[in-house]
């Protein structure tokens, strides 16, 4: 999907710099056209001279250069797409609030098309207040932000910080041009995610035999984590439920509530749900419960044991059934087979928005991975299939998708 796309890469003064080389290769193999705009930091950690052999194109570097001008307004009306690649806490502070002392920062400042922006900085920076609103603001001007991954990093600690590996980022670039039409070179999209208020379940429920045992599933809650993290990003105020899950979430946008049970996470959806714009169900809710429960401990005897079960209640079909004007609601579905059939029916008989359908047949995919391979369906049967990713990018593809379909709601400012 790239071949022919005009990818601009903005490179700014991170370590990860390093990467840059390895990323534009990848791009031109491709078949993207590319060209280089970086920070003067940029260059002590990847020379223009390299970067230059490799984009086939001069790096852009200052406003003037051998006595020409660098037109900033035609680097960014040339772009199909703005890749800042790496993004540090530095640069991404005077892109947010348009602090304007270089060439890099003029020409985001300029551009017209879809900006993507991966940050790359140690994990305490990019933890940090500043950095966390920084990504925020620059998520409501429309851009969309890449999560750092979480590895080695450069001051020795192992954390939240690393760019996003150059193959993550061309499959990301690859899935943004097969969803999109081909007006690409249009002003980024308005985040209608701001200001709404987004219910999101995850996690697996435990269903309790007896005081010790249980009926529940794989399910680890990552998936419903990281999107928790995203649309928080993009400043929707998120209420969390999860089932039990080692999973910590330190985001001040999102407020966690913990249950255990089906009948849990039943309850409090429908407690909560009348004040929620977006409902994202991507819990793995169990289908049965056992009739009764013991008291004690049962004992092993040498016999078989029965368990009886019944239904436990459908809480993605009594939201989306009873869902009110102007509320959106989002299903997930992990199917075994006939998985694109048995999704379209099932927003139909739910009454969904959007479902999100990844197969256990996928390799990468499904339980316990910190990947996933999705394809996005809506009400409408439109079809977008992803590539193999990471969850946290996945959940951006999932953010992009609701973002185009939602209601955009204006904000009321306070006086």
């Amino acid at each position: 999907m790239l071949k022919g796309k005009k990818i601009l890469l903005g490179i700014t003064g991170s370590i990860a710099a390093y990467k840059s080389a390895v990323l534009i290769r990848l791009l031109v193999k491709e078949g993207a056209h590319v060209k280089v705009v970086m920070t003067e930091s940029a260059t002590q950690f990847a020379t223009a001279l390299s970067l230059s052999v490799l984009s086939k194109n001069p790096v852009n570097i200052d406003f003037a250069s051998d006595s020409n001008w660098n037109n900033h307004v035609k680097l960014g009306e040339w772009a199909d797409v703005f890749l800042i690649a790496p993004a540090t806490a530095n640069s991404l502070s005077k892109m947010a609030y348009g602090i304007c002392d270089n060439l890099f920062i003029a020409v985001y400042l300029s551009s017209r098309c879809p900006v993507i922006i991966a940050p790359a900085m140690d994990l305490d920076m990019y933890k940090h207040p500043t950095t966390v609103a920084n990504l925020a603001k620059l998520s409501s001007y429309g851009d969309v932000v890449i999560p750092a991954e979480k590895g080695e990093l450069a001051s020795g600690l192992e954390g939240e910080g690393r760019m996003a590996e150059p193959e993550s980022l061309v499959t990301f670039l690859n899935d943004h041009f097969k969803t999109k039409n081909k007006k690409t070179n249009t002003r980024r999209t308005k985040n209608k995610i701001l200001g709404k208020k987004a219910l999101i379940t995850a996690g697996p429920t435990y269903e309790a035999i007896d005081p010790v045992r249980f009926i529940g599933n794989h399910a680890s809650g990552r998936m419903g984590f990281v999107l928790a993290e995203e649309m928080a990003r993009r400043g929707a105020e998120v209420t969390l439920v999860t089932g039990p899950t080692n999973l910590q979430i330190d985001n001040p946008g999102v407020k966690r509530v913990d249950v255990v049970t089906a009948e849990d996470m039943y309850k409090k959806c429908v407690s909560v749900v009348k004040s929620m714009d977006l409902i994202i169900m991507s819990a793995a809710v169990a289908d049965f419960t056992p009739v009764d429960v013991a008291s004690q401990k049962v004992k092993k005897n040498g016999q078989h044991m029965m368990v009886k079960l019944k239904p436990t209640k459908d809480i993605l079909k009594e939201l989306g059934t009873k869902k009110s004007k102007g509320q959106f609601v989002v299903g997930f579905a992990l199917e075994t087979e006939n998985e694109i059939k048995n999704a379209k029916a099932k927003i139909k008989k739910k009454n969904l928005d959007l479902i999100v359908l990844n197969s256990l047949r996928d390799k990468g995919a499904g339980f316990k991975t910190d990947t996933n391979r999705v394809t996005i369906i809506d009400r409408g049967n439109k079809m977008n299939e992803y590539e193999l990713k990471s969850k946290e990018l996945v959940a951006v593809d999932i953010a992009n998708e609701i973002n185009e379909r939602i209601q955009y709601k204006r904000l009321k400012l306070s006086k």
